[in-house]
């Protein structure tokens, strides 16, 4: 019987896959828990749309990700900060480099997604790693100069 879960079941699958199972099983165990329902016509209709739904998510959020990439790729964020000699005052962090692309391109940047090179503790160049979507990701350069110049 095929049958369309409604929450994660261990040995069949996860929240809304299509998943077939033995007629006894699914009639004394999924459906009395609610574990699962009956692939009739609607269920199946309403499982068709929330994939067609989620797959145009992912392919708008893809999209979105690949624009993103082309505004970034390549681009140098100049960061300013005290120090004395080469070296900072504190650190420039995967924060202020979030902070730093909202501010200069709006774009919303969790700071776990980007992946620095190396600390950032001395003035100079570096480069750092922009998470953008599942495969999609920009390298960013970070020029770090003092504040007084």
């Amino acid at each position: 019987m095929k049958v369309i879960l409604l929450q994660d079941v261990k040995p069949l699958g996860k929240k809304g896959d299509l998943v077939s199972a033995s007629d006894g099983y699914a009639r004394n165990f999924l459906f009395p828990r609610k574990l699962a329902r009956e692939a009739n016509a609607q269920a199946m209709n309403e499982y068709k749309n929330a994939e067609d739904s989620k797959n145009y998510k992912i392919a708008t959020q893809k999209a979105q990700a690949e624009h993103y990439k082309s505004q970034l790729e390549g681009e140098t964020l100049v960061m300013r900060a005290k120090g004395s000699g080469d070296k900072l005052f504190g650190s420039i962090t995967a924060k202020d480099i979030s902070n730093e692309i909202k501010q200069k391109f709006k774009i919303n940047v969790d700071k776990r997604k980007i992946t620095l090179s190396s600390d950032i503790k001395k003035f100079g160049r570096y480069t750092a790693e922009v998470k953008l979507f599942t495969g999609i990701s920009a390298k960013l350069n970070i020029e770090v100069e003092d504040i007084d110049k």
